[in-house]
């Protein structure tokens, strides 16, 4: 199953544990967060639900992965032969979401019952895990 949802303007097509990368959303990672603007939802063999066939109650539920910050884009402006530059930068602030559950009826409990995200997980050094290689003896 899969729908498309819409958030910050833009439309996405989603299956469960798909990972989408959206405009920023106010919510901490770790946390559940529910779309209510589902404009299409598709099983395979039945014809998909579009527009007003959608039921209102649908809902498409994920969880908050991180918020990490687009690339950097440079605006640049010029009129010529004025002497006349601007130059700007952007950076876009995103959140990216796993998304945990489809549910037509809104029902929150299968998403609930996905992992949560852990904030931190410690990590083992790479150095110190990375095998001892004796140097070849040179003659």
């Amino acid at each position: 199953m899969f729908a498309v949802i819409r958030s910050g303007g833009k439309q996405h097509r989603v299956a469960e544990n798909d990972r989408i990368v959206i405009e920023r959303l106010a919510v901490e990672p770790g946390d559940l967060v529910a779309f209510d603007q589902v404009l299409m939802l598709a099983e395979d063999g039945k014809a998909p639900l579009v527009g007003a066939a959608v039921p209102p109650e649908a809902r498409v539920f994920g969880r908050v992965l991180e918020h990490p910050r687009g690339p950097k884009l440079i605006i640049f402006k010029k009129k010529r032969r004025k002497n006349h530059r601007r130059t700007r930068g952007h950076r876009q602030d995103l959140t990216a979401v796993r998304i945990a559950s489809i549910s037509l009826t809104g029902d929150a409990s299968a998403a609930e019952a996905a992992e949560p995200v852990p904030a931190a997980a410690p990590t083992v050094d790479a150095v110190a895990a990375a095998p001892v290689l004796e140097p070849a003896l040179q003659e």
